[in-house]
């Protein structure tokens, strides 16, 4: 099993300059590659990465804008990887914008790197590497461990229970379990909305009086740099310190809730949520986004790999709030407004949230035991939801048990539908 670790090296002076300008010479050469790109393109020319790289070849050791002070090519002093790389991101860039413009769906092409701006990295072929006793030694750089293969044995983690539960998400609650517990969540982006509003304001004034002080009005000019004064570096610090707080904030409640899930449960079921869809409703979306659901999914896919979980996804047309988790007759007259209803049936009274959170545990039941190489499963500890007792109104689940290269719905290619 490969996992993979984040890893934060600690170079020495020469080595942090090699890596600065490393990210640089990606940067750069990307830069090129999409104005290069970018201007063939209005000339009616047709051009892609492998024809753009040829070209940048054939003049990255004699072109003056690629020679230093002394006019000698200083691309040869970093390794040919971190200015090679970039076109192949292009490629796959340039796919994609083409494949969603024929597709007649959103389409955007690649665009400038700012420094300063985006993540600055570079690319080292894994032919390049070699291993040692101490890690990886890249060249020009030194020894960096970036990824360690352990046995199974080793990977696995063992779990303290082997319950089946339900999971429904939600925004006044994080995550609603089928035993009618409810998480809530930190929500560090609404707690810290106002001071991240008061220096962001204070960011953007002294930015507007570097403007000012610089003569210009309007936008900034392509290729100008503004005299950055002590202050301004000062609060720009504190403004990512706050945003990486929020994440941080955000990250270990979500890390927290899906290893408690994956470890209490054999067989943990959620619902395949439609995120982007919810984002585009301008009055959830911050919220929404706030909790991480895409962030809390991956998770459980890759810890359920290590603790041993059947992670379940229903069908995201499952309409688990609607169904009566105690007689299964559908209220199809429910709304998102509606927090509580009661069945005209059965006369039972549901909380919503626990009411589809119960109703994907039953999902989840029913799956185990159409498994024929598990065991059947335990009752669930839930009242009212036997094991093996499905819910009226069908629904379709995909267990996931591999997570590996994955469609954009995040279930299997080749799933199996139960």
């Amino acid at each position: 099993m490969l996992l993979a670790h984040r890893i934060r090296l600690d170079p020495r002076p020469a080595q942090r300059d090699y890596f600065a300008r490393a990210a640089g010479t990606a940067r750069r050469a990307w830069n090129w590659a999409v104005a290069e790109w970018a201007r063939q393109r209005a000339a009616g020319l047709h051009s892609n990465a492998m024809v753009l790289k040829k070209q940048f070849n054939a003049i990255k050791y004699a072109d003056p804008a690629w020679l230093d002070v002394n006019g000698l090519p200083w691309l040869r002093i970093i390794h040919p990887d971190a200015h090679a790389q970039p076109f192949a991101n292009l490629a796959r860039a340039l796919t994609r914008y083409s494949t969603a413009w024929r597709g007649r769906k959103p389409a955007y092409p690649p665009v400038f790197r700012k420094k300063g701006c985006c993540r600055d990295s570079f690319y080292v072929a894994n032919d390049k590497l070699r291993l040692d006793v101490m890690g990886v030694v890249l060249p020009k750089v030194g020894r960096v461990a970036l990824q360690v293969d352990v046995p199974e044995q080793v990977a696995r983690c063992s779990r303290s229970g082997d319950g089946v539960t339900g999971v429904d998400l939600g925004v006044s609650s994080a995550a609603t379990l089928s035993s009618g517990e409810k998480v809530a969540a930190p929500r560090p982006l609404k707690a810290a909305l106002r001071r991240l509003r008061i220096r962001s304001r204070r960011q953007s004034r002294k930015l507007e009086a570097a403007k000012v002080a610089a003569g210009m009005a309007g936008g900034i000019p392509k290729g100008t740099r503004l005299p950055v004064s002590n202050n301004r570096n000062k609060d720009t610090r504190a403004l990512a310190r706050l945003h990486a707080c929020i994440a941080r904030v955000r990250k270990d409640f979500l890390h927290k809730l899906t290893t408690r899930l994956c470890r209490e449960n054999r067989t943990v079921a959620i619902e395949d949520l439609n995120v982007r869809g919810m984002l585009a409703n301008a009055r959830l979306a911050r919220a929404i986004a706030d909790v991480g659901f895409y962030a809390f999914r991956q998770q459980l896919q890759y810890k359920a790999l290590r603790y041993g979980t059947t992670l379940v996804l229903a069908d995201r047309w499952y309409p688990s709030s609607k169904l009566c988790s105690g007689c299964g007759v559908r209220n199809g007259k429910l709304r998102l407004g509606e927090r509580a209803w009661t069945c005209r049936a059965c006369g039972a009274h549901h909380e919503r949230d626990v009411n589809a959170a119960i109703n994907l545990q039953r999902l989840a039941t029913g799956a185990l035991v159409a498994q024929s190489a598990l065991p059947v499963a335990s009752p669930a500890a839930t009242p009212g939801t036997p094991a093996g007792m499905g819910p009226a109104g069908g629904g379709k689940v995909t267990p996931v048990s591999e997570y590996g290269q994955q469609d954009g719905s995040g279930q299997e290619e080749n799933g199996a539908h139960l």
